[in-house]
């Protein structure tokens, strides 16, 4: 019985002591630098930031690092990204269906994603080359989702226009290319 007590009282002790050491991870913080001139950085705490693969290798590579430059992010855009990493620390983002079932992102994605991709496009465009920078894969599938969202149902006309996409083709070789490629209109 008293080996038992004892058992139970190790247990517990090493439970605590373990619970410290989380408590800790989770009150460090990391600066993340973006590219605009006199950055001071932004403050966001390590579990979230990890999101990030450069982020999590920078610091597995130099455990004493404290700040992240990030040099093809721009300020505007951190902020975002953090606010997202940050949200989806304690709330993981759902697996994205491929294909997407529906061009409403709020039929494909939680509320709170459908919500943050929902930016102008030049907005969504710098966050699609920050998550693929900083490679956050659920940040990088859900903003290429919006992206197919919009594509969803449309011509390549209505394409060419939401996008500012200039059609270089002559009528004779778009005819060509839709010919060869007529297995993907039909589908």
């Amino acid at each position: 019985m008293e080996e038992s007590k004892h058992s139970k009282k190790e247990a517990k002790d090493q439970k605590q002591e373990t619970q410290g050491l989380d408590d800790e991870v989770e009150d460090e913080r990391l600066l993340l630098i973006s590219q605009d001139k006199g950055c001071k950085g932004y403050s966001v705490a390590k579990k979230a930031a990890l999101m990030s693969t450069l982020v999590k290798t920078v610091v597995e590579g130099d455990k004493e690092s404290t700040e992240i430059p990030l040099p093809n992010v721009k300020g505007s855009i951190l902020r975002k990204v953090i606010t997202y990493m940050e949200y989806h620390t304690d709330t993981p983002p759902k697996e994205i269906e491929k294909p997407l079932k529906s061009p409403n992102m709020s039929e494909v994605v939680s509320d709170w994603d459908a919500d943050f991709v929902n930016v102008p496009q030049d907005v969504l465009f710098e966050l699609i080359l920050a998550a693929n920078y900083m490679d956050i894969k659920p940040l990088l599938d859900l903003t290429c989702a919006k992206v197919a969202s919009m594509i969803k149902g449309k011509t390549p006309e209505q394409i060419r226009r939401l996008f500012h996409i200039q059609n270089d083709f002559s009528p004779q070789e778009e005819e060509a290319v839709r010919a060869e490629n007529k297995w993907a209109e039909d589908s």
